[in-house]
C-alpha cells in the first residue's frame, strides 16, 4: 500500500486531524478484534495531539476501556523524569482518560541497564499479545512516529546497529547525535514494519529537508532510519505541515 501524505496549514490543523485519524484507527481495531494495540511516540511533535485527545469531546469517542498502551522508543531515565516519554504521554494524555493503568506499559527504566529495560519490554509485548506466530513480529493496530533531523525515528539512530536487527523486537541503543545523551531502547525494524496502520507527524521548516530526502529520494535506513519505515501489510500516514512540506515537489493529498 502507498504511502499517504496529507499536508496541514499549520500544526493546529495537522493535530486536529491526526487526532481524528487515532480515534478511527482505535475503533475500527476494537470492533475488528475486541482490543487495540498502540505504540505512543515521544519527541515535541505529538503532545498538540495528545492534548486534544485527552478532552472532550474527542476523549469520549475511543473506548479507552479496550485500549492497550505502549511506547515505541524510550529513553533510559527515571520514570518521572521530564525526558521519560511515557511520563509525557502520562502527563499529557493517559491521566485524562480511562484507560485502566494495568493496560499502559512504560519501559521499565529502573532496571539495572538499558538492555535489561529493552529485555524486559519485549517480554511484556509477548504477553500482551498472546499466543501468534512465534516466528512473526507481534502487530500493533497503530504506531505513531516521528522524524529527527537527523533522518531518525524512534531511537532508531543513522548507522545505529540496530538498524540490521531481525531477531528482536525491542533492543538497547546508544545515544543519537541529538540531546539529552543517554541510553535508548526502542523498538525495531520488524515490529513497526508488522503495524496495520503508522502516522508519522512531521512539523517546520527545519524537517523539510529530511521529508523532502525520505519522500522523494528514497535514501538507505542505514543513512536515514525513517526511510526504513514502510508496513509490510499495513497503511502509512504522513501528516505534515506547510513548512515541513515547502521542499517538497510533489504536493500530494
Amino acid at each position: 500500500m502507498p504511502a499517504s501524505l496529507k499536508i496541514f496549514r499549520d500544526h493546529d490543523e495537522l493535530a486536529a486531524h491526526a487526532a481524528g485519524l487515532i480515534i478511527t484507527t482505535i475503533m475500527d481495531a476494537i470492533r475488528a478484534r475486541g482490543r487495540a494495540l498502540i505504540a505512543l511516540s515521544g519527541g515535541s511533535t505529538w503532545p498538540k495531539t495528545y492534548a486534544l485527545l485527552a478532552q472532550p469531546p474527542m476523549r469520549e469517542q475511543i473506548d479507552w476501556a479496550r485500549t492497550f498502551v505502549f511506547v515505541g522508543d524510550e529513553r533510559f531515565v527515571p520514570a518521572h523524569d521530564r525526558e521519560n516519554n511515557f511520563a509525557m504521554a502520562q502527563r499529557v494524555l493517559l491521566s485524562h482518560v480511562d484507560v485502566p493503568p494495568a493496560q499502559t506499559f512504560p519501559v521499565p527504566t529502573h532496571l539495572a541497564s538499558a538492555t535489561a529495560a529493552a529485555d524486559a519490554y519485549a517480554a511484556t509485548i509477548e504477553a500482551v499479545f498472546g499466543e501468534r506466530d512465534a516466528k512473526a513480529p507481534p502487530r500493533f493496530d497503530l504506531v505513531l512516529l516521528g522524524a529527527g533531523v537527523d533522518g531518525h525515528t524512534a531511537a532508531l539512530f543513522p548507522g545505529a546497529a540496530s538498524l540490521s536487527v531481525t531477531d528482536q523486537w525491542v533492543v538497547a541503543a546508544p545515544p543519537g547525535i541529538l540531546p539529552p545523551a543517554v541510553e535508548r531502547i526502542t523498538m525495531t525494524f520488524p515490529i513497526f514494519n508488522a503495524a496495520r496502520a503508522i502516522i508519522f507527524l512531521v512539523t517546520g521548516a527545519a524537517k523539510a529537508q529530511i521529508l523532502h530526502d525520505v519522500l522523494e529520494v528514497r535514501p538507505s535506513r542505514d543513512v536515514c532510519p525513517a526511510a526504513g519505515i514502510a508496513p509490510v501489510d499495513g497503511a502509512l500516514y504522513w501528516f505534515v505541515d506547510e513548512a515541513a512540506a515547502s521542499r517538497l515537489s510533489a504536493k500530494r493529498q
